[in-house]
């Protein structure tokens, strides 16, 4: 199965994208794994013009909108995103007409179609620094509510999420998981995701984005560490890291992104689909949103 995937990607000229949360097989099979953002940017340098993508629809959808000219391709058109489905653009209208002197500020875990009625995007890891640039005291933040919390606490400013509910279920993690995982491994360090309760990240050592997870232990000398996010990002610690141990929080598995398998990923290269396709309106307003957020972030 593998070497049909290699044999058949080459032949077709494709490039595999694949996200931190997919299965350890995917993960294996990938010419490059990271986060939505560093894969969509990675896209634009590729000299590839199809692009096999192993995430779910938003992530694809980004690619798509960094690089319109490219082909890309998903394997299951159901491996979607609940929280990003939780903010439409009707929620949007309801919530500027509400605070119309607020900036809109979205989560990149949004559809497409939400981010072309945004006034910039930002990721778990610049989300701060983009609020803190943008010109605007008040701001409405969706889809994750704990990112919009956690946003307000390191900023000052008024964050107001939309939908008030938004949350990913991944990462609700029981408050009481760190005070555990501490107990069982008392010389570890605890990082979770931005994404995770007030209560969780409260506890933890560290609270970074998987990028900076990423990053952590390359400067701290521990030997432990406890994961909070999704499962297949320990994977790919353990991967990077092998001298260093690297444990689950809880169990926590994205269903969605386990959706993308070896089987379906061949046959999404033999038949060249499920395509990635956008408005050409949808495609040009939407990526007017992240390209201001490169201009914040320099």
């Amino acid at each position: 199965m593998v070497n049909k995937i290699l044999k058949l990607k080459k032949e077709k000229g494709y490039i595999i994208l694949a996200h931190n949360y997919q299965i350890p097989e995917i993960q294996d099979i990938a010419d490059f794994v990271g986060d939505s953002l560093q894969l969509a940017k990675l896209a634009i340098e590729l000299e590839e013009k199809r692009i096999l993508f192993l995430g779910v629809d938003f992530m694809a959808e980004l690619v798509k909108i960094l690089n319109p000219e490219k082909k890309v391709i998903i394997p299951d058109r159901n491996a979607t995103c609940p929280m990003a489905n939780r903010l439409t653009p009707t929620i949007i209208e309801e919530y500027k007409e509400k605070y119309p002197e607020a900036s809109v500020v979205l989560y990149v875990n949004s559809t497409a179609e939400c981010k072309a009625m945004a006034d910039v995007i930002c990721t778990s890891a610049n989300a701060i620094d983009v609020i803190e640039k943008v010109d605007s005291e008040v701001i409405l933040f969706g889809p994750d509510k704990n990112l919009a919390e956690y946003v307000a606490e390191k900023t000052g400013k008024r964050i107001i999420p939309m939908p008030a509910n938004g949350y990913c279920p991944v990462h609700q993690f029981d408050p009481t998981s760190v005070e555990k995982a501490r107990k069982k491994f008392p010389n570890a360090r605890v990082v979770v995701h931005p994404e995770c309760p007030k209560e969780v990240r409260d506890n933890a050592d560290y609270v970074g984005s998987t990028g900076q997870m990423e990053q952590i232990p390359e400067i701290d000398l521990s030997q432990t560490f406890v994961v909070g996010t999704e499962i297949g990002m320990v994977h790919k610690l353990r991967k990077k890291f092998p001298h260093k141990n690297f444990v689950p929080l809880e169990n926590t598995v994205c269903v969605n992104m386990k959706k993308n398998t070896l089987e379906n990923s061949l046959l999404a290269l033999e038949t060249e689909s499920f395509e990635v396709v956008l408005p050409d309106d949808v495609l040009e307003k939407a990526k007017a949103p992240i390209l201001k957020m490169f201009e914040i972030m320099g």
